[in-house]
Formats: C-alpha cells, structure tokens, sequence
C-alpha cells in the first residue's frame, strides 16, 4: 500500500463521490483545487455508462469544476474500447441511451434495432430509456446465442437526498430471472476497467488510488488490480456496511474533504 504522499494520480469517482444527483459534495471543489495545486493527476471515472465524456464535461462544467473529455472516462467508453479490440465491427443489440449508442458507433460497431436484423454481441448499459421489447429482444438474442456484456453492476445510482435509482446490476438480475445468463462485466470493479484506462492514460498503476463510495466497485477494484484503494462515505457505503464487508479499503474518510486535509498534512 502506498502512503498518500506517494500517490501522483488519482482515479475519481463521480456519482456519490464529487457530487449526489445535482449536487457537488461539500469541499470537493477545494479537493480538486488541493490536487491540482500538488499537481497530482486526476482522472474521472465512473461506471455511470447512461452518459458519454462531453456530458459528465457539461455536468461538471455546471457544478463549477473546470474537467475536459481527456480527463474523464466511462464503462461505456470502456467496453467499446475492450469489445472493439475482440469483435471489430460486431452488430450490437445495446441496451443504452442515445449517450451510449454515440459512444459504440464512434468504434466501428452496427448497431441493431429490429428483431429480423441478428446481432453478435448484446450490450447492457444503464439504458434509462429502458421498454420493454428492448428487455424481450435482449433475452431472446442471448438464448440465442449472442455474446452477453454489461457495462457495469452497479445496483443503484445514488442522487441527493439519500434516494436511489435503479442501475445496470439491478437490470443484470431481471434478464437473469429470463434467461439464467450473467454477463461478462468490463467496469468496475473488474481487471478490464483498469487495463482501459492504463490503455488509454498510460499512467503507473503503482502510483495510482483509487477514490470511490461504493464497497463492490470501486475498492473492490483496488484489491482486483493491486492498486490503492480509498473509500469515502459520501454515497452508498456506510460505517455499518463497512464495518461488516470482507473488501477492505487502504484509507478510509467521510469524503473528499477529510482526504483534502489528509493529503495537506501528508
């Protein structure tokens, strides 16, 4: 594990991390400040595929936080890039919004609507957008023989308010209860993501943490790739669930804002 002074390059979670639905989380924007001031690297990442990179740059562009598309990446991103590198040019059924789909024809994929037209590859994302025919089609393509994806397993999306809504892993256990099939995850918390962004941002996995509020994904990535790992209890995890969880953090906060102290006195 390393000590907090001796990471130069941190992986940021954003959904119930630097904001809750509509709403930056308190000193985060002073946690990003700290960083960039330490000239510590910053990469957004969450497993949140319902949008691509330009709009998490708009949302926290809207939130006061000054990020470009090179700084943030998605499971979205991430399973195109992986799947675009094991089945170029595949026909794709994806459960996704127009967000998702921009992302998987910007990497050479056909995408397929009507039941007549066969897929290779069925890709779930967290499709807000969700009917039900997309939910029959899916089911019927993977007892058929399509290859099976998800984009993430997050059961739910945290928003402000301590409320709650429905994610990819809640959908996973609905198609399940169809077909009996589980999807081959490429986000969080599996070895995929942090390859992809390796790929991509070309960074030192040995100077590298991981910031995030969910147990499942985010620390359990750090334990996945061997990296740092920090959990804050702004979002989904709390002190009980840590408490009682096998998945063990290499730090712990109550959010960005301890950690920005944290990282003052390291």
């Amino acid at each position: 594990m390393k000590e907090l002074n001796e990471i130069e390059c941190f992986l940021l979670d954003m959904d119930g991390t630097i904001y809750l639905g509509g709403e930056l989380i308190e000193g985060a924007k002073e946690f990003l400040a700290l960083l960039k001031s330490q000239k510590r690297r910053t990469i957004f990442l969450t497993n949140n595929s319902s949008k691509n990179a330009a709009d998490y740059e708009a949302k926290l562009k809207g939130l006061g936080i000054e990020a470009s598309v090179d700084e943030i990446f998605t499971s979205g991103e991430a399973t195109a890039k992986t799947l675009q590198l094991r089945h170029p040019g595949a026909r794709v059924f994806l459960m996704g919004t127009p967000a998702l789909e921009s992302v998987f024809l910007e990497h050479g994929f056909v995408l397929v609507k009507e039941r007549e037209e066969a897929a290779d590859l069925v890709v779930l994302g967290f499709d807000t957008t969700l009917t039900y025919d997309k939910i029959w089609q899916a089911c019927d393509r993977i007892r058929e023989g399509a290859v099976y994806y998800a984009t993430h397993p997050d059961f739910n999306c945290p928003l402000a308010g301590g409320k709650w809504m429905p994610d990819t892993g809640a959908m996973i256990k609905m198609i399940e209860g169809s077909t009996g099939m589980l999807p081959e995850v490429i986000g969080k918390p599996e070895k995929t993501m942090i390859e992809a962004v390796s790929a991509k941002f070309d960074v030192d996995l040995g100077k590298i943490a991981m910031v995030g509020d969910r147990l499942y994904t985010d620390i359990r990535m750090g334990e996945v790739a061997g990296i740092t790992s920090i959990l804050v209890y702004s979002g989904e995890t709390t002190p009980i669930d840590y408490e009682k969880s096998d998945i063990q953090a290499s730090f712990v906060f109550e959010s960005v804002k301890e950690l920005a102290e944290a990282l003052k006195e390291a």
